[in-house]
């Protein structure tokens, strides 16, 4: 591994890790950031997969108390069971519409133009989102019921649209459909356990062919700075949104697609030539 190779995944894996489970759109920036660094390519899209496993395992270490006590309560504890029921029943929508149009998706929206609209466009949601009286009738995930699972996991869906946001979108959701803002993100990271593994492992199976043995220190690399970074996230997030709203990030979405808008525009940066 070069020292140039190295920088790539170090910054890769920073980006990946800050910006999974933020609601700016952590496919937008990998796109982007990955077309500046010109990383591209099979060894990209292989890339890409491992350190999101080193994201999601952040959060399974900061859940680990809460994941624990649904797992052992599922024989005992009717809670625990309508729990994993609404994750389940949250999750599937993105399997199914995932499984239909994930390689449509990939080969017309991978690119940072899409991702600029998506980002500003998001961004004007989610102030809308904020700024409007907002009912909160569910203060805890654990009283959320399977019809407001099925709704968070539709809005989900949305994030197939490379620069949405993954957590962006369910927790945007989550609030338009009455949780609390700490319930929104608390079931966004739940949700994102299943919805990136089972991601990961599709993706990982369908593109094994591209895995080397000699690409092992780059990948390794990647994914330890995720999962770093990603735990620095994560609990930062966790501890803004007790005093904050998510305008901020809404902000920043607006003025970062708008930057790439404006070096397209004007010819600063030939976005034109990405491919998927």
């Amino acid at each position: 591994m070069d020292v140039w190779t190295a920088f790539q995944a170090l910054i890769l894996g920073i980006v990946e890790g800050l910006t999974e489970f933020l609601p700016i759109s952590s496919t937008g920036h990998q796109i982007i950031v990955a077309d500046l660094l010109d990383f591209g390519g099979e060894r990209a899209m292989a890339f890409n997969i491992i350190i999101q496993l080193g994201a999601i395992l952040a959060v399974v270490w900061e859940f680990r108390r809460k994941i624990l006590e649904i797992v052992t309560g599922l024989p005992t504890r009717p809670q625990a069971r309508r729990f994993t029921a609404n994750l389940v029943i949250a999750f599937l929508p993105a399997v199914v519409l995932g499984v239909i149009f994930a390689d449509l998706i990939h080969e017309y929206l991978f690119n940072p133009i899409t991702v600029a609209v998506a980002l500003v466009a998001g961004g004007i949601i989610m102030l809308w989102a904020e700024e409007r009286e907002h009912v909160v009738r569910i203060e805890h995930v654990d009283d959320m019921r399977w019809p407001d699972a099925l709704k968070i996991g539709f809005a989900q869906c949305l994030a197939m649209i490379p620069g949405t946001s993954r957590s962006g979108s369910t927790i945007i959701g989550g609030l338009v459909f009455g949780l609390s803002r700490k319930a929104a993100t608390e079931f966004s990271f739940f949700l994102a356990m299943p919805t990136m593994v089972g991601a990961a492992v599709y993706s990982g199976f369908k593109y094994r062919h591209l895995f080397q043995a000699s690409d092992l220190p780059v990948f390794a690399l990647g994914f330890v700075t995720a999962f770093v970074f990603a735990m620095i996230a994560v609990k930062g997030l966790l501890k803004f949104i007790a005093n904050h709203t998510y305008d901020l990030f809404a902000w920043y979405r607006i003025g970062f697609g708008m930057l790439i808008l404006a070096t397209w525009w004007f010819g600063w940066i030939d976005w034109d030539h990405v491919q998927p």
